[in-house]
């Protein structure tokens, strides 16, 4: 009997030491340049010897909020879309939109007028002095970015759609052009208005100019809800600093912030518009040029957050330390230079590491589509997620296509950023709350195989890593 009761309690004890070390269940997902999006099968084993990856998940260390990943809708992008069949189109869409086999795009950007990928310049009032905007009209926009943010509203209704303008209407700039930097081959600027001076405001500060100018906003915002498309934040200008010979316009800091506090925020108030306005897109790494904005009168009030790309990765970290609760969004993905390879993939998945290791909450691809040459009207040649050859109407998904889904098919809006200890430079570790999930991007920079060994709730994750691999684990801790 003793016997027997010993071995019982022997049982009992394995099997709560069963219940308090279960079994980890892992989902793994790779991508090399040879083999884009390989489903693995999890071996917790290996008899390989390797150099090891050492790594320390704390989910009680959580850090910020994700809200999603998204692109741009350009007007570019959607005439790569007409090139293919209505089928090939569908698809395209899916891969990027849809909430279940996709990459679950929640999150995306618009231009206010045109950018540097509209087939052409155009504002959304061109006819000068027209102060009261009688003549504002979205009419150049159901022809492509409605139709473009339409046909993934259909696939999901939830998508959010923020906006920016480039330029405003060319006759509230100095210059009454849209490009701030001249280029004979690309624009028709006047010399004499050509200057890359930063910190001098090209709009013209005056009274009129700027309730005009909040007015326009104000319209934008109406139009898009009256298609049925709620703008979910205005950006108040894309790269504020940066004088370019596409649609630009450069602003004083101080100047943007009289803009938002004077003019912006009460013309939404008056309008009772709900739509949040934020700071962006900022490109420069001086916390100077987002602290004269926000600290001029009452702009923090307006402001719910600030949005950084290009060199404004050099600002995120002080600004999310100045400003701890404010929303931080990486808003346009560096472009490369219409490469379109896993080089171009690496330097990304650098991007995302270092945005979301310093408090951002969003991160954002540029062109989603575009044709085989990249290329703006404007002369720039520039990558894209998805390719499509003009002539011979091939579709070409690109690394930066899956590195992008390997976080927004996975990290689901209301994941929390965790930190990650010991040989975490090449990971990025996230909390899926709804789903109680670890959700783990590491990459493998080595030219051979690593050993990855994760150490989280008391469980022990092993995994072979090919060499120069995206590797998204899906840890669940149910």
């Amino acid at each position: 009997m003793k016997v027997l009761k010993l071995i019982a309690i022997i049982g009992v004890i394995v099997c709560f030491s069963c219940k308090q070390k279960p079994k980890a269940e892992v989902d793994w997902v790779s991508s090399t340049n040879d083999k884009l999006w390989e489903t693995k099968v999890y071996k917790a084993t290996t008899n390989e010897t390797l150099p090891d990856i050492n790594i320390t998940l704390d989910i009680t260390k959580k850090q910020q909020t994700i809200t999603g990943f998204g692109g741009c809708f350009n007007e570019l992008g959607w005439e790569a879309l007409g090139m293919v069949t209505p089928e090939e189109k569908q698809q395209i869409l899916n891969d990027l939109f849809d909430s279940i086999s996709g990459c679950k795009f929640n999150i995306c950007r618009m231009p206010i007028g045109a950018n540097d990928y509209a087939v052409d310049w155009y504002s959304h009032n061109e006819t000068a002095d027209d102060f009261a905007m009688e003549n504002f009209s979205i009419n150049r926009d159901k022809k492509r970015l409605i139709p473009y943010i339409k046909e993934a509203h259909k696939i999901n209704p939830n998508i959010e759609v923020w906006a920016s303008p480039w330029c405003p209407p060319s006759w509230m700039k100095h210059s009454k052009h849209y490009a701030c930097k001249s280029n004979p081959k690309f624009n028709d600027l006047p010399i004499e208005w050509s200057s890359t001076e930063e910190l001098v405001s090209r709009f013209i500060m005056e009274p009129d100019y700027l309730k005009a100018y909040a007015l326009y906003f104000s319209k934008f915002v109406k139009a898009y809800e009256k298609e049925g498309i709620d703008i979910s934040a205005v950006h108040v200008q894309n790269e504020p600093n940066s004088a370019q010979n596409f649609p630009s316009c450069v602003w004083k800091p101080q100047d943007l912030g009289i803009f938002i506090a004077d003019y912006l925020g009460p013309q939404f108030k008056a309008d009772n518009l709900e739509t949040p306005i934020w700071l962006g897109t900022v490109e420069r790494p001086q916390i100077e040029r987002v602290k004269d904005v926000l600290e001029y009168k009452n702009t923090k009030d307006y402001v719910e957050g600030v949005g950084f790309q290009w060199a404004g990765k050099g600002a995120i970290e002080a600004v999310h330390r100045e400003y701890p609760d404010m929303q931080l969004m990486q808003t346009e993905t560096e472009c490369g230079d219409g490469s379109n390879d896993w080089k171009a993939a690496e330097h990304t998945f650098n991007l995302m590491k270092h945005y979301f290791e310093n408090g951002a909450n969003s991160y954002m691809y540029w062109n989603m589509v575009l044709d085989e040459t990249g290329k703006s009207q404007w002369g720039w040649k520039q990558n894209s997620m998805i390719s499509i050859d003009s002539n011979t109407k091939k579709i070409v998904y690109n690394p930066e296509f899956y590195l992008m889904k390997h976080l927004s098919a996975y990290v689901a809006p209301g994941s929390v950023k965790l930190v990650a200890n010991g040989d975490a430079d090449n990971t990025i570790a996230f909390l899926n709350k709804n789903s109680n999930e670890i959700i783990m991007l590491t990459y493998n920079d080595k030219d051979e195989k690593q050993a990855l060994n994760v150490t989280v709730n008391q469980q022990n994750i092993k995994a072979v890593l090919d060499a120069k691999s995206f590797n998204t684990l899906t840890v669940s801790l149910n």
